[in-house]
C-alpha cells in the first residue's frame, strides 16, 4: 500500500509540473502536415525522449549535486521557488516562464523549419522543452537527491514511466482534447495544473528547510 501511495505521490508530482497538455498547441501546429501514422511516431519519440530525460537525471541527480557542492537542503529550496513561481506564472493565466514559446511565432519561418524533420519535432521542442523543461528536471533531481536506497529510484522511474506513458496518450489523441477543451478549456485545466503545481512547491521548500534547519523538523 505504501508503495503504491509513493508513486502516486510523485506521479501527482511530475504530472502537475510536466504538465503534458501544455505541449497540444506546439504538437498540433508543427504535426498539421503530417499523416496521422506519422504523428504517431513523433508522439511515441516524443514520450520516450521525456522518459529518457528524466531517468538520466534520476540516476545522476544525486552525483551531480555532490559534484558542484551543491548540498540537497539548499537545491530542494532553490528548485522549490522555481517550482513556486512557475506555478503562479500558470495560476496567472501566463505560459510556464521555464518552458520557451519554440514554434510559436511562424511569421518567423521556425514552424515551417522545424516541420521538415519528424525527429527534430519530437524530440525538440515537444519533449524538449515545452513538455520537460528546467522546471521539471530540478523536480527529479530534487527526489533523485532525496532517495535513500535503489527502491526509491525505482519509484521515481516508474513514476517516469507512466508519466512518458500519458504523455504519449496525450498527445495521440491532441486533436480531440483540444476540440473539446477549446482554449478556454485549456486555460482553466492550466490554472488547476498551477494551484497544485503551488502545493508541490511547498513541499518541496519545506523539506529543503528542514534539511537545513534540522531544529525545524521537531
Amino acid at each position: 500500500m505504501e508503495l503504491g501511495v509513493e508513486i502516486g505521490k510523485l506521479l501527482v508530482a511530475f504530472l502537475v509540473l510536466i504538465n503534458p497538455f501544455s505541449a497540444l498547441s506546439i504538437y498540433l501546429d508543427l504535426t498539421q502536415d503530417h499523416s496521422t501514422k506519422e504523428k504517431r511516431r513523433i508522439a511515441r519519440t516524443a514520450a520516450l525522449a521525456v522518459f529518457i530525460v528524466i531517468a538520466v537525471f534520476t540516476l545522476t541527480g544525486g552525483m551531480l549535486l555532490k559534484i558542484l557542492g551543491i548540498s540537497v537542503g539548499s537545491f530542494q529550496v532553490g528548485g522549490g521557488i522555481l517550482v513556486l513561481l512557475i506555478a503562479i506564472s500558470m495560476m496567472n493565466g501566463n505560459d510556464n516562464p521555464a518552458k520557451q514559446n519554440i514554434g510559436r511565432d511562424k511569421e518567423e519561418g521556425v514552424v515551417q523549419h522545424i516541420q521538415k524533420n519528424a525527429k527534430a519535432i519530437a524530440v525538440v521542442p515537444v519533449a524538449i522543452p515545452i513538455t520537460i523543461g528546467p522546471g521539471g528536471i530540478s523536480t527529479v533531481i530534487i527526489y533523485a537527491s532525496a532517495a535513500r536506497n535503489y527502491s526509491d529510484i525505482a519509484l521515481i522511474l516508474a513514476a517516469g514511466f507512466l508519466v512518458s506513458l500519458i504523455c504519449y496518450a496525450i498527445l495521440v489523441v491532441a486533436g480531440r482534447i483540444s476540440k473539446k477543451l477549446g482554449t478556454t478549456g485549456l486555460t482553466i485545466l492550466n490554472r488547476i495544473m498551477g494551484m497544485m503545481l503551488a502545493a508541490v512547491s511547498v513541499e518541496i521548500i519545506v523539506a529543503g528547510l528542514k534539511s537545513i534547519f534540522p531544529q525545524l523538523a521537531g
